[in-house]
């Protein structure tokens, strides 16, 4: 996906302003020349380094001596710091960086999300000389490299009457194409948890736990460039295919995937099972979780393993996310925002008791739901407007046995008809032959196109519930030690 390409770097304004550290030695003897020479070194520093006390330029003795500023170099360390970062005076450094244009032609190895049907999609990883097949034929993949995205390809067989649209990759498409290997986070709640969690560019961020991968390439999206996502999923195989897949999307440099149970069960079966166990077997079990934790194995302590607040924002998609509100206290920054998706109220209500016990604050529980409409023309209809205003009880019974009749009168009832409509001493009906003739009817009826929207009858029913906290200010242990 192209959000995961590495950024170029092209020459700003900074890099163009040839702005650097000059060697005083080649201006010479002239003391003016050496003095602004000085004094745009000075300048550089205090731009490239910030510093807090801004430089000042070295003053003159009568007798032609420089005198340094004392408020300056009174500071040794300071200047020792300084001098440590001079060769970062330099505008050749800075240069601006910003994501590659988008990709418009499918390269070898890309991943291609492929267009079936309305509800149908599927994906490919575009290879030489592979075939994609499906209900509509056999598609060669020579012919999806080199080509546009969005572009249509006709089958090999069939006499070319199957095709397919080849269509760039995106978080939202991916979803609708991936190989669940569990229930996944459609784009709705994804929206939603991206929203509420203040999700920005180059955030650190923790989920838990893996699954598919779709709230994963949502999340990636939008800490790109330069983000980091920490997922982490306690099933290895899972483990496996997901960092094949964010390897094959080129979003390995964004993402790190650990094998590991955040919640510690192991751990807690452990303290009810072994309360009496000696302190040998404790130790034995101790450097056996080491060595697990090093092989990258899952130790059963739980926990993210990032340290005190390193993450911006934490989700977790766990049966028991309870459990995990420790961990996550310890490992989210102050002020943070933590989100859990549970299918069922009880689950929720366990864990907005387990946030508050743990000093999350402003908890909010939402439930989206997604209602279609079916936008489309349609043909209205106007109301008759050749009706008199008032009529008598023999023209009422007339009009009466006319609708009936579908609108059609005989001559001699038109006659009578006429003579007993009243409105204004004027009559309603303009002519005879457009009350006894279809065309005329028509012409009465004039019909009307209008854009009109109609719900679907059916709406997709209940999801999952959102929580969202935000972290306190104050530090939290870690749960481990």
């Amino acid at each position: 996906m192209d959000f995961g390409r590495s950024m170029i770097k092209t020459q700003g304004i900074v890099a163009k302003s040839n702005i650097r550290l000059v060697d005083e030695t080649h201006l010479g003897t002239d003391p003016i020349s050496r003095q602004v020479c000085q004094a745009a070194n000075f300048a550089a520093k205090d731009l490239f380094l910030g510093n807090d006390h801004p430089s000042v330029p070295p003053i003159p003795k009568d007798d032609g001596e420089e005198m340094a500023d004392p408020n300056w170099y009174t500071d040794q360390c300071q200047q020792n710091k300084i001098d440590d970062k001079l060769q970062l005076i330099n505008c050749s450094l800075y240069n601006e960086q910003h994501l590659p244009p988008a990709r418009r032609l499918i390269e070898p190895g890309d991943l291609v999300v492929v267009f079936e049907s309305f509800n149908d999609l599927n994906f490919v990883y575009a290879k030489p000389n592979d075939i994609f097949s499906n209900r509509n034929g056999h598609f060669h993949h020579n012919d999806f490299i080199g080509k546009p995205y969005g572009c249509k390809i006709r089958s090999k067989n069939n006499d070319g009457l199957g095709f397919l649209y080849l269509l760039r990759p995106t978080p939202e498409l991916w979803a609708r194409s991936l190989p669940h290997r569990t229930q996944i986070v459609h784009e709705l709640d994804a929206s939603m948890i991206v929203h509420y969690l203040n999700l920005c560019p180059n955030m650190v961020v923790c989920e838990s736990g893996t699954g598919s991968g779709a709230m994963s390439h949502a999340i990636l999206r939008s800490i790109a460039p330069k983000g980091k996502l920490h997922t982490y999923e306690f099933n290895k195989m899972r483990v496996e295919k997901a960092r094949k897949e964010f390897e094959g999307h080129g979003l390995k440099s964004l993402v790190d995937v650990h094998h590991r149970d955040v919640c510690g069960k192991k751990t807690l079966l452990k303290k009810e099972n072994d309360n009496d166990s000696s302190k040998l077997t404790a130790e034995k079990s101790d450097i056996a979780t080491d060595t697990a934790d090093i092989n990258g194995e899952d130790d059963g302590k739980g926990g993210f393993q990032l340290g005190q607040a390193v993450a911006h924002a934490i989700f977790l998609d766990l049966p028991e996310p309870w459990l995990a509100v420790p961990h996550a206290a310890h490992t989210i920054k102050p002020n943070g925002r933590v989100c859990s998706y549970s299918p069922c109220m009880e689950q929720t209500q366990r864990m907005v008791a387990a946030l508050k016990a743990h000093g999350f604050h402003s908890c909010k529980t939402v439930e989206a739901r997604l209602k279609e409409y079916y936008v489309d023309e349609a043909v209205m209809e106007s109301p008759p407007t050749d009706l008199p205003t008032i009529l008598t009880e023999e023209a009422a019974s007339l009009e009466k046995e006319r609708c009936t009749s579908g609108g059609l009168l005989s001559k001699k009832d038109v006659s009578k008809m006429q003579a007993a409509m009243i409105q204004g001493g004027k009559l309603q009906y303009k002519k005879e032959d457009e009350m006894t003739s279809g065309d005329g009817n028509n012409k009465r009826k004039r019909n009307n196109k209008l854009l009109c929207a109609r719900p679907f009858a059916q709406m997709r029913g209940h999801t999952a519930f959102l929580t969202f906290a935000t972290a306190g200010n104050s530090a939290r242990p870690d749960p481990t030690k």
